[in-house]
C-alpha cells in the first residue's frame, strides 16, 4: 500500500477524533480540520507520538474557500492527500416547526454542505493523480423525530454520494467513494448540539464508542467497501419501515421522544457549538461511557449486505413457492 496522507474534518472531537488516532495506528499522515485550534493541537500531539507526522488546520467546513486553502496548506507540508474523510457535523435538535430558520441553515450547512465542500475538494486533487479515497458518513437508523435537520442532511450526504459514483465510473478514474451508515456514537455532540427541547439528550440505544465508528470508516477505506453498516438494529427497522410505515410512524410518535431525552432538564446557559466551538477539553468520548455496548458489532459491507439479501430472497422465495404447493 503506497504511503497515506489522511485528511479527517471535525477531528478535534468525537468520530473524528477517534477516526485519527486508528488511521495514524495504520501509519497514516494525519492532517486534522476544526474550529478549535486547542482540541486539534492536542489531538496532534497525541498522533505525533504514534511516530506519524500531524497538522493541525482550523477552518470551518461551511466555507468551501476556507476547505480549499487548508488542502492546498497540507499538501505543501504533508504530500499528496491520498485520504479524505467527511466526520464534521453540527445538529439542532427540537420540534420542528419551532427551531429558527437561522439554526436550521447552519446545521445543514456544516454537515450536509460541509461533507459536499470537503468531498469537492478533496476529488478536485485526487484527480490530477487519478486516485484516492473519500469517505462520508450517514445514519444507519430511521429518521427520528426531533431530529429533521440532521436526517435530512445524512439522507442527502446519501443521496449525493451515490449521485457521485457513477460520474467518478464515467471519468474512468481510481477514485473510491465510501459510505458509512452509523447507530448512535458515544461523542460529546449530546453536551453540545443546539437544543430546543427544554431536555438533555441522550442517544438511542444501541450506542457505540467511537472507535467503533473509526473502525467502520478504516474498514471502508482500506478494504474498498462501497457502504458499511455499522450492526443490524438500523437494517430492521428500516425494513420493518419499508414494509409497515405507518406503523413505524405511531411506533416512532409514542416511544422516539423517550429514547432521546433524559429526565433532567437541560441548562438554560448550556452552551452549543453550532455557530462557534465550545472551548473545554473534549476527546472522543461524550458522557455515556457506561451505557455503551461493549461487544464488537458486526460491520455489514456491500459483500455482506449482499448475501443477507440473497438469503432472505430465497427465504421469500420458499414460503411463495409453499403456499402454492399448498394451495394446489
Amino acid at each position: 500500500m503506497p504511503h497515506q496522507v489522511a485528511v479527517i474534518t471535525g477531528a478535534g472531537a468525537g468520530i473524528g477524533r477517534a477516526t485519527a488516532r486508528t488511521l495514524a495506528r495504520a501509519g497514516c499522515d494525519v492532517a486534522l480540520i476544526g474550529r478549535d485550534s486547542g482540541r486539534l493541537e492536542a489531538a496532534a500531539a497525541e498522533l505525533a507520538e504514534l511516530h506519524v507526522r500531524a497538522m493541525a488546520v482550523t477552518a470551518d467546513v461551511a466555507d468551501a474557500a476556507a476547505l480549499d486553502r487548508a488542502a492546498e496548506s497540507i499538501e505543501s507540508r504533508l504530500g499528496p492527500i491520498t485520504l479524505w474523510v467527511n466526520c464534521a457535523g453540527a445538529d439542532v435538535c427540537g420540534q420542528f416547526v419551532t427551531l429558527p430558520p437561522a439554526d436550521i441553515r447552519r446545521a445543514t450547512e456544516v454537515t450536509y454542505l460541509g461533507t459536499v465542500h470537503g468531498t469537492q475538494v478533496a476529488l478536485t486533487r485526487m484527480r490530477r493523480r487519478g486516485c484516492g479515497t473519500i469517505v462520508n458518513l450517514a445514519a444507519l437508523s430511521l429518521p427520528l423525530p426531533l431530529r429533521a435537520v440532521e436526517s435530512g442532511a445524512r439522507a442527502a450526504i446519501r443521496a449525493f454520494t451515490e449521485s457521485l459514483r457513477p460520474e467518478i465510473l464515467r471519468d474512468g478514474d481510481r477514485i473510491h467513494l465510501a459510505l458509512v451508515h452509523l447507530p448512535a456514537i458515544n461523542t460529546p455532540r449530546f453536551s453540545w448540539t443546539r437544543n430546543h427541547t427544554g431536555k438533555r439528550l441522550k442517544p438511542t440505544a444501541p450506542v457505540y464508542e467511537p472507535e467503533i465508528a473509526a473502525e467502520a470508516i478504516s474498514r471502508a477505506a482500506f478494504g474498498r467497501h462501497r457502504d458499511v453498516r455499522v450492526g443490524l438494529s438500523g437494517l430492521g427497522r428500516r425494513a420493518a419501515g419499508l414494509l409497515v410505515p405507518s406503523l413505524m410512524d405511531r411506533r416512532q410518535s409514542l416511544h422516539a421522544y423517550a429514547r432521546q431525552l433524559e429526565k433532567d432538564a437541560a441548562e438554560a446557559d448550556a452552551p452549543d457549538n453550532l455557530f462557534a466551538p465550545v472551548t473545554g477539553a473534549y476527546a472522543a468520548h461524550g458522557r455515556f461511557d457506561l451505557d455503551v455496548r461493549k461487544t464488537m458489532p458486526i460491520l455489514v459491507t456491500t459483500t455482506i449486505r449482499s448475501v443477507l439479501a440473497g438469503a432472505a430472497l430465497a427465504a421469500g422465495l420458499g414460503v411463495l413457492a409453499a403456499a402454492m404447493r399448498r394451495r394446489a
